[in-house]
């Protein structure tokens, strides 16, 4: 081979290589969004808000906040289902679920939910007395849920990791013990970065039990921002190995800055161009 062929076959190759990398590197499919997030406007107009959503290009919507716990659920299913949006899991008051279990099931099936997420626990909760039936009760959630045919996740904010009883924080009591096969985690990973969290070894630790992520980026002054306009490394953190099966990733943003569309839009457009 002379030298001529041999740079073009070399080139060549180098090319396929990359050409070959591009194709496995991974991209998220249905990209969702905790309603939670445009709460404000979602309140006041349900359905013009799914539309503007789903014309955003999200094709998930998880429900909370917004007092969507007071509509019409079977008009938001039919919306969404005229949408082509689909609503894998919601997010259940913690006493919802504990004085009107049947009301949330109810809910959730018409809404085509396959999941109940406990998304929030009060101040009188995140003591080490306070927590203690929280544990047991999520057991017995995740129990009713699964013989009503639904699974059962646990969302956190930073509380469950600062807050520590015996040297352990809330977090790892509720992972400790709860059921693995019924309870699965929604990891909220701004929430976990802000309580100091090494997030990467955190979804390793976890892996199997991983349900959902919820997906915002933190300015340097640790506030809230869209995702891909702050200092988290999502493509790194979604090709950790703990990763592979987390079925939904869901934008929220608490603190999105009215008019709430060009934030969520931003999210979305940065995690569509995601390759990990």
């Amino acid at each position: 081979m002379n030298r001529r062929a041999f740079v073009a076959g070399a080139g060549a190759l180098a090319a396929a290589s990359t050409l070959g990398s591009v194709a496995r590197a991974a991209q998220l499919g249905r990209i969702g969004l905790q309603l939670y997030t445009v709460r404000e406007i979602f309140q006041s107009d349900p359905v013009g808000t799914l539309e503007k959503v789903a014309r955003i290009g999200y094709r998930e919507v998880e429900y909370g906040g917004g007092n969507y716990d007071t509509m019409d659920h079977a008009l938001l299913r039919r919306t969404m289902d005229r949408l082509h949006l689909s609503s894998p899991s919601l997010h259940i008051p913690y006493d919802t679920l504990l004085n009107r279990f049947g009301d949330a099931v109810k809910m959730a099936k018409t809404l085509g939910a396959d999941t109940i997420v406990v998304p929030w626990l009060s101040e009188e909760f995140r003591t080490e007395a306070g927590f203690a039936p929280v544990v047991s009760n999520v057991n017995r959630f995740a129990k009713q849920a699964h013989d009503a045919g639904l699974g059962l996740a646990y969302h956190n904010h930073d509380f469950e990791f600062l807050n520590r009883s015996g040297g352990t924080s809330l977090y790892d009591r509720l992972v400790d013990g709860t059921d693995p096969a019924l309870v699965k985690l929604e990891l909220d990973l701004y929430w976990a970065v802000h309580a100091g969290q090494d997030a990467g070894k955190l979804i390793d630790r976890l892996s199997g039990r991983l349900y959902a992520f919820h997906a915002k980026d933190m300015k340097t002054d640790r506030s809230m921002a869209a995702v891909g306009t702050g200092t988290i490394d999502f493509a790194a953190l979604f090709k950790r190995p703990g990763a592979a099966k987390v079925q939904h990733f869901y934008v929220e943003n608490d603190d999105a800055p009215a008019p709430y569309l060009p934030d969520i839009t931003t999210s979305f457009k940065n995690l569509r161009a995601l390759r990990f």
